[in-house]
């Protein structure tokens, strides 16, 4: 039996965007493991039950689907009324394409950020707002390390990706306690189903101390404003 690390989550609230398969999926799995009830949302309904059902048999927890486009203004403004009472947040849906800049045009490039770039952005806006009333709350986004190591071959990603972390960092200094908290999780390069590698990098090391994987989530936690 895999042990996990106690993270005091028993009982919290977490939303997850882009659930239904990927690194959505498994940070699906950990937090039913331990212990939170989830709202799970992305585009294929299907696979979001199939997933519920499977979380809900191994670990017991409460899983609520949401089929849903974040790209649609109506879609994004119901998940967020839905999911009202969430403690944790974790920003994950994106499909922005790979290309060089003569290879992206106008409208791939919109559709793709419509999704991760601004489907982050306006969830997070409505999130954190009901985050603020209550006091407490996490915003988490998973945001590629594209953003920090730009390549010409995924120019509207590594762009997309950049302008997430200046969008995670730059709220502001540490608030007081019991105020909502953001941060950002950059895995590195990663394999679509396909096998075919996001961007052509080799994968970074991890800082020492941290482990060493193909996909090293480098800590960096910051505090928003009240």
């Amino acid at each position: 039996m895999r042990t996990l690390m106690e993270l005091n989550l028993e009982g919290k609230r977490a939303l997850v965007t882009g659930a239904s398969k990927g690194i959505g999926a498994a940070v699906a799995e950990v937090l039913a493991a331990e212990g939170c009830h989830l709202r799970l949302a992305a585009r294929n309904a299907d696979a979001l039950t199939a997933l519920a059902r499977r979380l809900t048999a191994a670990h017991g927890t409460e899983v609520a689907v949401h089929a849903v486009d974040l790209r649609v203004p109506a879609d994004l403004e119901r998940l967020a009324e839905a999911a009202a009472d969430t403690d944790i947040l974790v920003n994950n849906a994106g499909d922005i394409p790979a290309g060089t800049l003569d290879q992206v045009g106008p409208q791939a490039w919109r559709h793709g950020w419509d999704l991760k770039v601004y489907g982050y952005v306006d969830l997070t806006r409505l999130v954190y707002a009901r985050m603020r009333e209550r006091g407490h709350g996490v915003i988490i986004n998973d945001i590629g390390a594209s953003g920090g190591h730009p390549t010409a071959g995924y120019i509207a990603g590594s762009a997309g990706n950049a302008a997430l972390m200046a969008f995670t960092k730059a709220p502001g200094p540490p608030p007081p306690r019991r105020h909502p908290r953001g941060g950002r999780r950059q895995p590195g390069p990663g394999w679509t189903p396909t096998g075919s590698p996001r961007w052509p990098r080799p994968a970074p090391r991890s800082r020492p101390g941290w482990p060493r994987c193909p996909t090293a989530a480098w800590p960096n936690r910051v505090r928003w404003p009240t």
